[in-house]
């Protein structure tokens, strides 16, 4: 039986892959994105079959009014997946404010909004999945993403409280964290760059600050292979809260969070040493 998914962001990288696969197989897509035209050629092979509307996600009013159409005019949508996000290379200093707020308002604002919109219609149809498109970024962190790092690790605490509040009314959550992979946003063109300061030339942070520190080469994620991922993940029956994606992925963070674990744990005198005088011991 076909399904209806809402897609942000479907101009070009996951988003455009999702599309494709899902009209392909016979799905029902609403697809947003900056530049509808970018769709054209999807539009006119799928017909009624895709929806389209143009949206940015950090205008948070045209957030709710495009998914309470979305809603209204294909009656009931089963996946929603926020997938709009953006990148910008350079140390934290370089970036501009505008950089700055750009990043923030794209990828936690307006995830945070997607994810407001849609509850309540999914809590009226009885439930649905929720897809965040996250990043292995949201464990661990490379020089010269320090404001991108700083998106993916808030997005990863709202989902992390947000999934908890939502499951009573059968909206189930999942952050999707791929590692790297040749999409738009990294090895399918040039990075967005923060404009250089000539103290950090030629040093060894340079590469990763001009988004110049991994070949195309080095990237293990087929875009197509994870897009297909993405939409096994939201049919399961139970979903897991967050899917890693990719062999670096996996590798990346299952080390990052045993070395936390291990530094937690060496931790232990001085946290208890704090706790109030009469505080039954635990632990």
């Amino acid at each position: 039986m076909a399904s209806t998914w809402f897609i942000t962001g479907t101009s070009a990288g996951f988003g455009r892959q999702l599309t494709e696969l899902l009209l392909e197989r016979g799905d029902r897509v609403a697809a947003t994105l900056r530049t509808p035209a970018r769709l054209d050629d999807l539009a006119g092979q799928y017909g009624d079959q895709l929806w389209v509307r143009a949206l940015d996600v950090t205008d948070s009013a045209s957030v709710r009014r495009v998914v309470d159409e979305a809603f209204a005019d294909l009656g009931r949508i089963d996946v929603a997946i926020s997938n709009a996000g953006i990148g910008i290379f350079g140390a934290a200093e370089e970036m501009t404010d505008e950089q700055i707020e750009r990043q923030v308002a794209t990828n936690v604002l307006g995830s945070v909004q997607v994810a407001r919109a849609v509850t309540p219609h999914f809590r009226a149809q009885g439930g649905g999945r929720f897809l965040q498109i996250s990043s292995m970024g949201g464990h661990i962190a490379y020089p010269g993403l320090s404001i991108y790092h700083l998106s993916k690790w808030g997005i990863e605490g709202f989902f992390e409280a947000y999934a908890r509040e939502v499951e009573p009314f059968g909206i189930h959550t999942t952050l999707i964290e791929p590692g790297m992979a040749s999409t738009s946003f990294y090895g399918g063109g040039a990075p967005l760059q923060a404009p250089a300061l000539d103290v950090y030339e030629g040093t060894e942070m340079t590469p990763w600050l001009r988004g110049t520190g991994v070949n195309e080469g080095d990237m293990p994620g087929d875009p197509r292979k994870m897009a297909a991922a993405m939409i096994r993940v939201a049919e399961l029956d139970d979903p897991p809260r967050r899917q890693l994606l990719g062999s670096d992925a996996y590798t990346l963070v299952r080390d990052a969070l045993a070395e936390r674990l291990r530094a937690v744990e060496g931790q232990r005198e001085i946290a208890f040493s704090t706790d109030a005088d009469d505080y039954p011991a635990t632990g």
